[in-house]
């Protein structure tokens, strides 16, 4: 295992300015709350309160579809319970798979495109602003929305389930995404295709390549590059399911959302990993008893939340204990020593409250030994390189916007397209970056 450390920051524009044709075609997967979210009701959908029913949404396009995420009127508490209602998920058991409410339908906008990527909300693009600080420095560099530029949203509700279990939502955007692959690879006259996640596209792009022959990876698949991917999961999930989570914004009650966050099916795929995070330190901390990774299953149940336990068991932990190697070239660029939810005190074990919390390094939201989960999975690994970019004082959200952090991504980039391979040899480059 070679060990470089490196200063410098790789600012390579000059290689890849001019023509687009020279370069691999990107497709950038976003992570859950960057997707766009529209949805329309049927006759089949029953309204919460007379407010739902007439008020909520105030606007409607004239075929009835409407934003709902993101959409600021979710923050003002009559239409949080709304919108809660009309995002959560029924799993049903003898059908194996997650469903919308009934009378909910709902779509992701401009799939193949990175429009919907750029900002959380296109109305308030000063707050909101999500991949456009990326896809902006991606154009600076040559690349063209629609010719060599893509991009892959997904509805974030829905996960994946181990071999054996439907999963028809994510298994379709899967499929999208290699169809969206190939295309791509083909406008471009055959060229490999550059993969670039944030977060838990990571994990869509991890079980894309590995469900598909390595093969069509060779042929397709130049590099995956992955950004602040959640490969274990993070103790911040604990926390959605306890509690409910509302990232910090003061005007919704964590509670209004909390059913609605336990209904996500990728929210399960989010738990802390029981191979990577162990048993021994304690994720939860209460009067009656501690809480490891280990203790998903009986967490799940005293938290109130036993149907969680048959999607956990069965369709989520072979999904989360073993991610193979794809045998394609993998980075992964993260934030380092941000302070990170690392264990959850509870005085009351209702849950009602939100806790007291305990830090640790990571980048703000995923945890240190999950980022690095793939560095310690791939170990033994000899025909798997793996490179790892850690960049000091960087959060989750701001990897897609700090200047010291774009300027790695575009350098990995860059050095994709000049066709250096130094980087890349077999076994694993661990690269510590810091900021300027």
């Amino acid at each position: 295992m070679k060990i470089i450390a490196s200063t410098s920051l790789f600012v390579m524009l000059q290689i890849v300015c001019g023509s687009s044709n020279t370069l691999h075609p990107l497709i950038l997967i976003p992570g859950a709350g960057g997707n766009q979210l529209e949805a329309r009701l049927t006759g089949d959908y029953k309204p919460t309160s007379l407010l739902c029913d007439r008020w909520y949404p105030l606007h409607k396009d004239h075929d009835g579809w409407f934003r709902m995420w993101f959409d600021p009127s979710v923050l003002l508490p009559p239409f949080t319970h709304c919108f809660a209602h009309r995002m959560t998920l029924h799993f049903e058991p003898h059908l194996d798979d997650y469903f919308n409410a009934p009378g909910v339908q709902t779509r992701v906008p401009q799939f193949g495109s990175t429009r919907s990527l750029l900002y959380l909300d296109p109305y308030l693009k000063r707050v909101s602003a999500y991949m456009a600080p990326l896809v902006d420095a991606l154009e600076e560099v040559g690349y063209v929305e629609g010719e060599t530029l893509f991009g892959a949203p997904y509805d974030f509700r829905y996960g994946l389930a181990a071999t054996g279990h439907l999963s028809r939502v994510g298994s379709r955007f899967l499929e999208d995404l290699k169809c969206l692959i190939e295309n791509a690879s083909s406008s471009n006259g055959g060229k490999q295709v550059i993969l670039v996640s944030h977060s838990l596209g990571g994990l869509f792009a991890i079980q894309l390549l590995n469900r598909n022959p390595l093969s069509w990876r060779q042929k397709f698949i130049k590099h995956f590059v992955a950004l602040s991917a959640p490969w274990g999961g993070a103790v911040d999930e604990i926390l959605t399911f306890a509690s409910g989570n509302t990232l910090g914004i003061p005007l919704v009650d964590p509670l209004t959302v909390r059913s609605e966050q336990r209904s996500s099916e990728s929210n399960l795929w989010l738990l802390p990993s029981p191979r990577l995070f162990g048993g021994i330190k304690p994720l939860v901390i209460t009067k009656e008893r501690n809480y490891t990774a280990f203790d998903i299953v009986d967490f799940l149940k005293d938290i109130g939340f036993p149907e969680g336990v048959y999607p956990y068991e069965n369709r989520i932990l072979p999904l989360i204990e073993n991610i193979e190697a794809p045998e394609v070239p993998v980075t992964c660029v993260m934030g380092t020593g941000v302070r990170t939810p690392e264990s959850l005190f509870y005085r009351n074990s209702d849950y009602g409250e939100q806790p007291e919390v305990f830090y640790g390094d990571g980048d703000g939201t995923v945890n240190m030994v999950s980022l690095l989960g793939l560095q310690s999975l791939w170990e033994d690994k000899k025909n798997q390189s793996l490179e790892v970019i850690k960049i000091g004082g960087v959060s989750h959200a701001e990897i897609l916007k700090d200047e010291a952090a774009l300027d790695r991504v575009i350098g990995v980039i860059s050095r994709l397209n000049s066709n250096e391979t130094t980087f890349v040899a077999h076994g694993q480059t661990f690269v510590d970056a810091y900021r300027r």
